[in-house]
């Protein structure tokens, strides 16, 4: 498995969360902009642990875990967690 990119996907996830997390601490209510961002950082994230997922199954079943691509939100956003 490629180490570096799941680092990299990893580092991305940590990242939306700790904007997800900020933005969620906000005390007043999120406003219409804040409230799109966080739809959008929820959709990413769940992009990301789709796309970290698929490429651990790959390699877990001798695939090429480089041919996992990024779903698109529609597909992803609606996985049970």
């Amino acid at each position: 498995m490629n180490d570096r990119v799941e680092n990299d996907i990893m580092a991305t996830i940590r990242g939306l969360i700790d904007e997800e997390h900020t933005l969620r601490s906000t005390s007043e209510g999120l406003g219409p902009g804040e409230r799109t961002r966080m739809r959008e950082v929820e959709t990413a994230l769940d992009q990301c642990w789709d796309l970290l997922r698929q490429r651990r199954a790959r390699g877990e079943f001798d695939q090429d875990p480089d041919e996992a691509e990024v779903r698109p939100a529609s597909e992803v956003e609606n996985y049970r967690q």
